[in-house]
């Protein structure tokens, strides 16, 4: 039974499911489940549940099951892509546009981006290649190379765009995180090329690759849907950015690695990413919430991830957390003080 939390994942599909049939603030049902209903559980979930260690003693064994789950959810991503962009013409209001367009990127942050980052982890090519899928559904690829090698490299330092710091006001943080990741991407893919000593913009550089394919997708999305098939998916995944640097914001903010007087930075430790050990955000993002243990052992798959006495803990789980963030002056009073107190037991 214990496996079966993560099940939790399928409440997202149902909901956004419907939502495409219906109409008005009905469309809205993922977002009140996701942003409203989940966070207020959280809050009433006793303790003892959000310390469940499932992960640590009988799921700590690989198991198809995990595997099997996450790729099931690349068809199911695509199917609703397209169911998506072809209700597009029945629409006759803004109010059930953007609850539908909401719905679709909330898809596209949870299962594309979230699920695509887990597969990209994956030692498999098969596997990664899922993951890659999964991106494209929300124009995200560069996540990919500049993820792997880039932001878990320089996590906490000023060379990473993807770790907040201290007083960072949130709708700042996502274009500097989002620009910052594109630029690297391509640096990292292009330094690759010459190391390997292939052509810079050879098909064997991954962001040549990803341009490509997502050029193709938008001018199929133009001629089967038309421009406002293409606009609604565009706004769709810039959600799903939108969703996917918000995470990024809450778990690393204010947590920056000491420079040692050589120049460079002390290692990744499990104090330099913030966790949650709230269950339904553990069970509905695939333990992203223990994210101090996915930097520490970033090759570890979603169900091994444990939570550990020095990884940091934010006061609710990710959902609330990402609310929270809208309200810096709010977010600044409570986080900042959490963050002093974790670099100073860490010194």
């Amino acid at each position: 039974m214990k496996r079966l939390k993560y099940f939790l994942i399928f409440l997202l599909p149902i909901t956004v499911g419907i939502a495409f049939d219906a109409k008005g603030s009905l469309s809205f049902l993922p977002l009140i489940i996701f942003f409203v209903l989940v966070p207020f559980l959280e809050l009433l979930i006793p303790k003892a549940w959000n310390t469940d260690e499932a992960s640590e003693t009988d799921l700590s064994k690989p198991h198809l099951f995990y595997n099997l789950l996450l790729y099931s959810l690349v068809p199911i991503q695509w199917i609703f892509v397209l169911y998506f962009l072809s209700s597009q013409n029945e629409i006759t209001d803004p109010l059930t546009w953007w609850g539908r367009v909401l719905a679709m990127g909330l898809m596209c942050g949870i299962i594309g981006i979230n699920v695509g980052h887990e597969l990209g982890h994956r030692s498999s090519k098969m596997e990664r290649f899922l993951g890659e899928l999964l991106l494209l559904s929300s124009l995200e690829n560069h996540f990919l190379p500049y993820h792997n090698r880039g932001h878990h490299t320089n996590v906490g330092t000023p060379q990473d765009p993807a770790s907040a710091r201290r007083n960072e006001v949130l709708f700042a943080f996502w274009f500097r995180s989002q620009i910052g990741s594109y630029i690297q991407a391509w640096q990292i893919e292009s330094k690759r090329m010459q190391i390997t000593r292939q052509a810079r913009f050879s098909l064997r550089n991954k962001m040549v690759v990803y341009s490509i394919a997502q050029s193709i997708l938008l001018v199929l999305i133009f001629w089967a849907f038309g421009k406002g098939g293409l606009f609604a998916f565009v706004v769709a995944s810039v959600f799903g950015m939108i969703l996917l640097e918000t995470v990024n914001y809450i778990e690393h903010y204010g947590l920056a690695r000491k420079q040692k007087p050589n120049g460079t930075y002390e290692l990744v430790k499990r104090h330099h990413s913030w966790n949650s050990n709230h269950l339904l955000g553990r069970a509905i993002l695939f333990e992203l919430s223990r994210h101090s243990e996915h930097h520490y052992k970033p090759d570890k798959p979603y169900q091994l991830l444990n939570r550990h006495e020095s990884a940091p803990n934010m006061p609710t789980g990710y959902p609330g957390m990402m609310i929270l963030a809208f309200f810096p002056p709010l977010f600044f009073l409570i986080m900042n003080k959490r963050a002093d107190r974790v670099l100073a037991v860490g010194q």
